[in-house]
């Protein structure tokens, strides 16, 4: 089933179920999804643009949580961390830090890189083979460590 469809189910099993909390992610990321179909003039989404949809919610919720904690606004923040646990329920698992480790090895091997002014084409290569897989924090992190020495 496509991410938008177990989306729209899950929203009405939450509705049923008086969920609350989970009612009103589950509608962000609705309101997200129409708002990315209208972009694009599309009547559905396919997986992999839903993904990215999810994955910038995501990012946006953890800037507010931090954002929120920043400010001593711990409710906000706690909300946030409900609608982020939503979000992150329909994205795929992200690879862990070793696979990651071998990816990036893998790239700078491809790309001849050798110094910090080659983070570009390691993080292109890395990106055009494993984008839905890959933690861009954690992998920016490891090519920076990498070339540094």
């Amino acid at each position: 089933m496509a991410i938008v469809d177990r989306v729209s189910d899950e929203l009405k099993q939450a509705m049923r179920a008086q969920n609350k909390d989970r009612i009103t992610g589950l509608r962000q990321i609705r309101a997200a999804f129409i708002e990315a179909m209208k972009v694009d003039g599309a009547e559905t989404l396919a997986d992999d643009k839903a993904e990215e949809v999810l994955r910038r919610l995501a990012k946006q919720r953890r800037e507010s949580i931090e954002a929120y904690e920043a400010g001593g606004r711990q409710d906000l923040a706690d909300q946030e961390k409900a609608e982020l646990a939503v979000v992150e329920g329909f994205l795929p698992q992200l690879a862990d830090e070793e696979t990651t480790r071998a990816w990036v090895d893998a790239a700078i091997a491809e790309t001849g890189a050798t110094t910090p002014r080659d983070m570009g084409k390691v993080m292109s290569a890395l990106m055009a083979g494993h984008k839905s897989e890959l933690d861009g924090k954690l992998a920016s992190r490891l090519v920076k460590e990498r070339l540094q020495g």
